[in-house]
């Protein structure tokens, strides 16, 4: 096995993408294709492993057949769609037929990817195509079994990370997606992601899963996505981690495809932030608003509610909110008071700005917990300030490295009562932040509020009002992290006169009538 994978993705990513630099392709043209080699080059590598095995445990009295690799879990490849057949084609043969050819044979022998695998290879450079090919089979056959997932989900990031604002769309960072899963712990159950993009919720939820030494079995995936596209980019995603999931498409305020109310042990979401002119109208009579609607133009609420009542009694959900939610006034103040009276919300957290690929603003996570009010914690809340926590990837990026990931989950472990983790190193951390190995409110960094205090807040769900500011050395005043947040509370106050402005005109039409 290669001793860092890292620099196995790394290369690999770094011929692809010198080979689309060559070609007349955009971004946005050559992701699917790749990512369906690499999904090709996963299929292969299990067959070729499953096949070794089986021609081993053989008599040679009976014929391995399709039966016997599905048996196995493993896709069927017919011989023309072995990676080893597409590379040692002729030269005048023409390479995009047969690769198509290839996927549908794979689509043909597994309804699971029906309609999902790209057949637009016949629209690329022949070159090109052969140029990939051998990129691809460069990777070793001893490799460790989620190699080919953290392949194919370092080249969804760095195709994310290209197309900006598209990208955004299918691609959640993967340490975000981690630190959601290390505090929401879905160790077995029914999992939900309403928005779900490429599917980094449940990838990582299995990989969570794995680690503490569950059975992966043990969960349940179900997704909705608006986008056809990139529900095949999910379902792929799911095939090279060895996963299935009931993934459907469907626009999620409208249409509630899976179900969901009271049936999830887990959701997970990085749903769009701040969308308008939503047709409130078709949700009236829906179930899943049970809090009614927000009368500014904003969704916001409405996704926070879908959240909430998918789950079942004892349900917890993680997801990406924009930071103005924590704050907002008017009708969105009324459904987040209702919320937090039903115990529902448990904790939050502040990230910095530049962790997403779309935008530079930060963000706030919130977790809800349905089974919250029948413990010692149903009258308090957790916030965390992790905005100075971060590891810088380059001047407009930043993540969480595994140390700092663990770190924050153990915050929220000492604050439920359980035992922290040591497995990617935070001991130290925890060791000078809380030395007795117990929670502690730490200024700057976290603090346990009581209902009382937050309503005394004006019911705001914003951590920096809460946890106060550490003391910080003079240089380390940051200009541009400091006007991001400045623009982010002016635009809550500006959401706020927004909608007193449509509440003055509502009731001047009244009176006017009135008067009338």
């Amino acid at each position: 096995m290669p001793a860092n994978t890292t620099e196995l993705e790394k290369r690999l990513w770094g011929a692809a993408d010198e080979f689309r630099a060559n070609s007349k392709l955009k971004s946005s043209e050559y992701s699917v294709p790749v990512l369906g080699l690499i999904f090709l080059r996963y299929a292969d590598h299990k067959f070729t492993q499953a096949k070794a095995k089986l021609t081993s445990q053989g008599s040679g009295r009976r014929t391995i057949g399709k039966a016997d690799y599905q048996a196995k879990g493993v896709l069927y490849l017919p011989e023309s769609a072995r990676f080893s057949t597409l590379l040692n084609l002729p030269e005048g043969a023409d390479i995009g037929k047969a690769i198509n050819d290839a996927m549908k044979a794979i689509e043909a022998d597994n309804d699971d990817l029906k309609d999902v695998l790209p057949r637009t290879y016949n629209r690329l450079d022949k070159e090109l195509l052969v140029s990939l090919l051998k990129n691809f089979a460069a990777v070793p056959m001893d490799i460790e079994g989620d190699a080919f997932g953290k392949i194919y989900e370092y080249f969804l990031g760095k195709f994310a990370m290209s197309e900006g604002q598209k990208g955004g769309e299918f691609f959640t960072p993967t340490s975000i997606v981690k630190l959601i899963v290390e505090i929401m712990e879905p160790f077995h159950g029914r999992m939900f992601d309403p928005a779900c993009g490429s599917g980094g919720m449940f990838v990582q939820s299995a990989a969570f899963v794995d680690h503490h030494k569950k059975a992966v079995t043990d969960i349940s995936i179900y997704g909705q996505e608006k986008v056809a596209e990139t529900i095949r980019l999910c379902k792929m995603n799911l095939a090279v981690h060895g996963l299935a999931g009931d993934i459907r498409q469907g626009v999620t305020y409208y249409e509630d495809i899976h179900k969901s109310p009271g049936k999830f042990d887990f959701v997970m979401a990085n749903p769009p932030f701040n969308v308008d002119k939503v047709d409130k109208e078709r949700l009236k009579d829906d179930a899943r608003y049970p809090f009614g609607m927000p009368r500014t133009d904003n969704a916001n609420y409405l996704w926070i509610q879908i959240f909430y009542s998918a789950l079942n009694q004892t349900g917890r959900a993680g997801f990406v909110m924009a930071n103005s939610a924590g704050d907002a006034r008017g009708s969105e103040l009324e459904i987040r008071r209702k919320m937090l009276e039903e115990r529902a919300v448990d904790l939050m957290i502040s990230v910095g700005p530049n962790f997403f690929y779309t935008v530079t603003l930060p963000c706030t996570l919130w977790f809800l917990d349905r089974g919250k009010k029948k413990t010692g914690r149903k009258d308090k809340l957790l916030f965390i300030d992790a905005r100075h926590i971060f590891r810088q990837i380059d001047r407009a990026h930043r993540d969480w490295t595994p140390e700092q990931i663990e770190f924050i989950s153990n915050i929220v472990r000492l604050y439920r009562g359980e035992a922290p983790e040591a497995d990617a190193g935070s001991h130290q951390l925890m060791k000078e932040k809380f030395p007795k190995g117990k929670y502690t409110d730490v200024l700057g960094l976290c603090k346990v509020a009581t209902l009382v205090e937050i309503e005394a807040q004006g019911w705001s769900l914003n951590p920096g009002r809460y946890v106060g500011v550490a003391e910080r050395a003079p240089d380390d005043f940051e200009f541009a992290v400091r006007l991001e947040e400045l623009n982010e509370e002016l635009e809550t106050l500006n959401a706020g006169a927004r909608e007193l402005e449509e509440r003055i005109a509502e009731n001047v039409a009244t009176l006017l009538e009135s008067v009338g």
